[in-house]
């Protein structure tokens, strides 16, 4: 195998500058740091489209309700349909690199919790995004 998956996959990733890792870091709380927060920044547009196509395919029900309720409705969407929260996750791994997915690989359950508690904080953030798209 060659660095050029690598080094394409690192060169794509947005710094995030307020990132601080020190030893004292668990290391999957580092891992969070240094891969995941990248990996979510990266793909932000992909997941807000990905959710935009998840409330349609649902029949919009996501537009009758109140804004405590879409913030809820983004969290049990992405918490509970099994289908779609897989699917969420596979963006993400996506774009690890091997060694990544090695270290994802022996601690699944926790990172995999890690990202959707992560995609669900990243689409509530930014929930007027969908107020245009009805």
């Amino acid at each position: 195998m060659t660095n050029n998956r690598f080094d394409n996959l690192k060169n794509c990733r947005p710094k995030i500058s307020s990132v601080k890792i020190n030893t004292a870091m668990r290391d999957v709380e580092r891992f969070q740091n240094i891969t995941l927060r990248p990996v979510l920044k990266l793909q932000n547009d992909l997941f807000l489209v990905m959710f935009h196509k998840y409330i349609k395919k649902q029949k919009d029900t996501f537009y009758q309700l109140g804004l405590d309720n879409r913030l809820g409705y983004v969290e049990h969407a992405i918490q509970k349909d099994l289908k779609f929260k897989v699917m969420l996750i596979g963006v993400v791994i996506g774009q690890f690199t091997i060694k990544e997915y090695e270290f994802y690989s022996f601690n699944t359950s926790s990172i995999n919790k890690r990202i959707t508690a992560m995609i669900v904080k990243r689409i509530q953030s930014q929930i007027q995004y969908f107020e245009d798209k009805q």
